[in-house]
């Protein structure tokens, strides 16, 4: 069934790279694991997924530690200050570095207990929700040469999350300012601060997402419990 509905979504991805003229090899999908049982993550990876998003340190490492070199490792949930040291050894990317604290904390880490900078996202409340993390698109613009200037992290590009409205197409203007804030964010030309990436989009929005420019997507309910959506 995993490889059935994974297919359906790659399908999905594709119909809506192709809408906005692009490519479905410009997109790649991040597999949500968030409570989802050991087992069924093993038959997502034999199904063909190559990068599984954690939203919890704890989780992954009681869970993923075998998978390490498997498959790509990443951090897609809110990070706490205090778990960066687990988080720089268990994964490939964070996605939600959502704020400087958290940058310095990583940096400071960082530059003791690796070897190369960790990939990171700036996480980014475009919609401006009280209970949201993230920085808002000012800060993001005021503070990226202080973010391009450390060493122990590389920022590759942005993150948001939509309203959980169960309105798709109301997400779209969120996607939308999240690419501007990117080639805003391009225009300042700060040499090591990349705009590669954009992840935006989870199984109620993710066409939307592919539409307006994602390079990243988040799924999991559409792949391990489609009839939750």
């Amino acid at each position: 069934m995993i490889a059935d509905n994974l297919k359906r979504v790659r399908e999905r991805i594709a119909a809506a790279a192709e809408r906005s003229g692009r490519s479905s090899t410009q997109v790649e999908l991040v597999v949500a694991a968030k409570g989802r049982p050991i087992e069924e993550i093993e038959e997502a990876i034999r199904a063909g997924v190559r990068t599984i998003g954690e939203s919890k340190v704890q989780e992954a490492k009681s869970r993923f530690s075998p998978m390490k070199g498997r498959v790509a490792l990443h951090m897609i949930g809110h990070l706490q200050r205090n778990k960066v040291r687990d988080a720089l050894r268990m994964f490939d990317m964070i996605h939600s570095v959502d704020s400087l604290r958290l940058a310095e904390e990583i940096e400071m880490v960082g530059r003791e207990t690796r070897g190369e900078p960790i990939p990171v996202l700036l996480e980014v409340n475009i919609s401006g929700e009280n209970k949201k993390y993230g920085f808002t698109p000012d800060q993001v613009l005021t503070l990226a040469e202080k973010l391009a200037g450390m060493t122990a992290l590389r920022v590759e590009g942005l993150m948001t999350m939509a309203p959980l409205s169960g309105d798709a197409e109301g997400a779209r203007s969120i996607f939308a300012r999240l690419r501007a804030l990117a080639r805003e964010v391009e225009q300042i030309a700060i040499p090591n601060l990349m705009m590669r990436h954009l992840s935006m989009g989870m199984t109620q929005d993710f066409e939307v997402a592919v539409e307006e420019g994602a390079t990243m997507v988040r799924v999991g309910t559409a792949i391990f419990a489609p009839g939750e959506q």
